[in-house]
């Protein structure tokens, strides 16, 4: 049997992240929360762009 766990408005406020004054959740904290792998995330809304404002999501490099 799958256990659930309990998502609290803390838990998720301690995932939130200030850069640069932007307010970011990282796609693996997004991912835990659906309860899905961080691969299936980004392939979702990389097919489903279409339904994301243009700045939902950024990627970081390292140079």
């Amino acid at each position: 049997m799958e256990q659930k766990t309990e998502i609290t408005l803390a838990s998720i406020e301690r995932k939130i992240y200030e850069i640069r004054g932007q307010k970011v959740m990282l796609d693996y904290d997004l991912a835990e929360l659906y309860g899905i792998e961080t691969k299936s995330l980004n392939l979702s809304v990389k097919r489903n762009i279409n339904r994301f404002p243009t700045d939902f999501m950024f990627q970081l490099n390292l140079i």
